[in-house]
């Protein structure tokens, strides 16, 4: 047991472990983290038949010969759904996500690029993970964060857009790397998040950086400008590491101090940890399903619009749509299209 002076010192706060589904603190509501290790395609953008064979198709998460279908038929994936009152960050790693919302938009991303989707009064969209390659496995790997709205931004329009991986900053130090998806890192900006973002207040500090280290080597994370910033890493690759003199198992979250600069190191392996910062939003949080709001009033109220509007209808000839352009791009509402450089 830690003595109150040990306690101060340490600037791991909390350690949870790491299931499907990492726990979060606000403003963050959600955040997994997808490593499935698909075959080779069927010529149709799914796995072999026979592989099938014993799966819960349309509700499949058992991990199964190392990947799951979700809630994909065919494809694997997230077949239309509906979300409102919050965001959706998918930052993709490996393979490919073809993306379908009911704005009309669409896009295929991967390879280090990222979607930042604001849900506001109401979209649906689905995710599908096509498995383009046919002679050779489709290994796909994303992490989906939730990022809450305030109780005054619940309800503004939805908003797509794209991050796309030449244009997302990575900040290279001896023996590692820091990749900067949100929230500055020293010189390093990335893109401008949607408007309406919690993340768009420069004083909500919001962060998502993912950071690798070479065995042995070590980073210092700096401070927040406010103490109250919350800030989580997560240690999802290699066999140990430690945040000041506190050593972290593997597969562990760790809520640590962010208003003092902390030492990250790895052990003897590699090792990769991403890092969710924010100010808390401190409001209330009703959520039931894929609406999430602050009174239970309002999911009641998500529902029935849903129902009534379908959140501006489904403008796709399937529910889990997977686009014939072979080449990452996103097309948005507006009809422009754009392609990663």
């Amino acid at each position: 047991m830690m003595n109150s002076l040990e306690r101060m010192n340490d600037p791991v706060l909390q350690e949870v472990p790491l299931g499907f589904q990492w726990p979060t603190v606000d403003p963050f509501l959600f955040c997994v983290h997808h490593l499935d290790l698909y075959p080779a395609g069927n010529g149709r953008f799914g796995p072999p038949a026979e592989s099938l064979a014993g799966r819960e198709i349309g509700s499949d998460f058992e991990p199964r010969d190392g990947w799951r279908m979700y809630h994909g038929d065919e494809v694997p994936g997230f077949p239309q759904h509906p979300h409102r009152g919050f965001e959706t960050v998918t930052l993709v790693r490996r393979g490919l996500i073809d993306h379908s919302d009911s704005l009309g938009a669409a896009a295929r991303f991967g390879g280090g690029d990222t979607q930042w989707l604001t849900a506001g009064a109401g979209i649906v969209h689905s995710e599908m993970f096509p498995l383009v390659d046919t002679t050779a496995p489709n290994p796909t790997e994303l992490f989906q964060i939730w990022l809450n709205l305030p109780a005054a931004d619940k309800m503004v329009d939805p908003y797509f857009t794209m991050l796309w991986a030449p244009d997302i900053p990575v900040v290279t130090f001896e023996g590692g790397s820091v990749t900067v998806v949100a929230g500055a890192l020293g010189e390093a900006k990335p893109a401008s998040p949607p408007p309406n973002s919690w993340a768009a207040r420069d004083d909500a500090e919001v962060a998502i950086w993912v950071l690798r280290l070479d065995p042995g080597a070590s980073w210092t994370m700096p401070a927040t400008r406010h103490p109250d910033v919350a800030r989580t890493v997560y240690f999802f690759e290699g066999d140990t590491m430690s945040i000041g003199d506190h050593e972290l198992a593997p597969s562990t979250g760790a809520v640590v101090r962010s208003g003092i600069d902390v030492q990250v190191r790895a052990g003897a392996s590699p090792v990769e940890c991403i890092v969710l910062q924010g100010r808390p939003i401190g409001e209330p949080v009703a959520q039931y399903g894929p609406f999430v709001m602050n009174t239970r009033a309002e999911i009641e109220q998500a529902f029935d619009d849903y129902r009534r509007t379908g959140f501006g209808g489904w403008p796709w000839d399937d529910d889990g749509p997977v686009h014939s352009e072979p080449g990452r791009f996103a097309r948005h509402p507006s009809g422009l299209i754009e392609h990663p450089e």
